[in-house]
């Protein structure tokens, strides 16, 4: 482990508040936190900058950008998982989820969902047995309920693999993210260049598939997470029925509801909402959801999530500081709130015995320039 580090006359953002003071931190745990702009002997001087908890990360895909940076490319995948865990080092986010689809699909469009995960599965957690990563990698499952090999691909993981969370997903046509049939077509037909043909028949294969195995599939998915000993999570809850299905099933996650009705239930039956970053960002859904930023107004905002933009996380959760004009209560969406949601009590706030994951950054404008980040006491950026 390195030396004891002392970050001094810094903005430490505490559970509860905002204060000017120092941390020190060694052997991976932070062990003092200290009012006021004193500098002692051999401390770091931060100049105000602003020191919190590193961000901890729930659900992103950007794994999956790195291993498929063009069409048809399949990158070197360990070379993938180092570059994908820099990128994270390198916008402050100390602790991740990598979400990885399981449940392929056969039919008359190619949509790239082949079977992978338990490959990926291996060859992350031998990247991290061999040090090879800068930060802290969990595994978050996300069980696609309307696929052909989804039961299959459950049955290739167990408690040894440290799933962290499982999502329960349903991209049916016609179904939650995509109940505007309008808005899936245009997302269908864009990306995989198809004809309105094929779009219907794809439209109709994938209906049929979701009535035949739904039911069946769910079941076998919240039972895999219990076998695990996952954290269940739901995605793109859309009514106050998904909402009260999703509690029945014990989920206290809800990734991304799609409506304010859904995300009222959720508050009502004390499920955690997560938001995407880029949402909030951006001023809106690019599915045409329900804003973040909505959400956020009306109290009904607890996690973000940077979804497919890294760098998004840190940004988002400045933007929601100024919204709600706390900053403490805005940084607890990506640090505290995200690490109670995955059962990681050891990290999330400045607080002594916890880890010592942190971030130093400044504010040029409304952007977050990162100083400094630290990984279980050790700086990877």
């Amino acid at each position: 482990m390195p030396d004891a580090v002392i970050l001094a006359n810094a903005t430490l953002v505490l559970p509860e508040e905002t204060l000017t003071g120092h941390l020190r931190f060694e052997n991976g745990e932070i062990t003092d936190v200290v009012a006021g702009s004193a500098v002692p002997k051999g401390a770091v001087d931060c100049g105000g900058d602003i020191v919190a908890p590193g961000l901890i990360e729930l659900h992103t895909d950007n794994l999956e950008r790195h291993l498929r940076p063009r069409p048809r490319v399949d990158w070197p995948h360990n070379a993938a998982i180092v570059a994908h865990d820099a990128e994270l080092a390198a916008t402050g986010i100390t602790t991740v989820f990598d979400a990885i689809r399981v449940g392929s699909l056969e039919g008359s469009i190619s949509t790239g969902w082949t079977r992978y995960a338990r490959k990926m599965a291996y060859e992350i957690l031998a990247m991290r047995t061999a040090g090879a990563l800068k930060i802290s990698h969990h595994l978050h499952l996300r069980a696609e309920i309307c696929s052909h090999s989804l039961i299959e691909e459950l049955d290739g993981f167990g408690p040894d693999d440290r799933v962290g969370i499982l999502s329960l997903m349903d991209h049916t046509p016609g179904q939650r993210q995509f109940a505007d049939l309008t808005q899936y077509e245009a997302y269908m037909r864009g990306k995989h260049g198809i004809s309105q043909e094929a779009f219907d028949a794809h439209v109709i294969e994938r209906t049929a598939l979701g009535a035949r195995v739904r039911a069946p599939h769910e079941a076998a998915a919240v039972e895999a997470a219990q076998r695990y000993g996952a954290v269940l999570a739901s995605h793109d809850d859309t009514t106050v029925d998904h909402v009260a299905v999703s509690a029945a099933h014990g989920i206290r996650l809800a990734e991304f509801p799609t409506t304010m009705e859904a995300a009222h239930a959720c508050r009502q039956n004390a499920i955690a909402v997560m938001m995407g970053a880029p949402n909030l960002i951006r001023g809106g859904s690019h599915s045409g959801n329900v804003a973040a930023e909505t959400l956020a107004e009306a109290g009904l905002l607890d996690i973000l999530s940077s979804d497919y933009v890294p760098a998004a996380l840190l940004y988002a959760a400045m933007k929601l500081g100024t919204l709600w004009g706390d900053m403490s209560r805005a940084m607890a969406t990506v640090t505290s709130a995200p690490a109670k949601a995955a059962g990681l009590m050891d990290r999330g706030m400045i607080a002594p015995g916890k880890r010592a994951d942190l971030i130093r950054f400044a504010q040029v404008g409304d952007v977050p320039v990162l100083h400094g980040v630290w990984s279980s006491g050790t700086r990877v950026a």
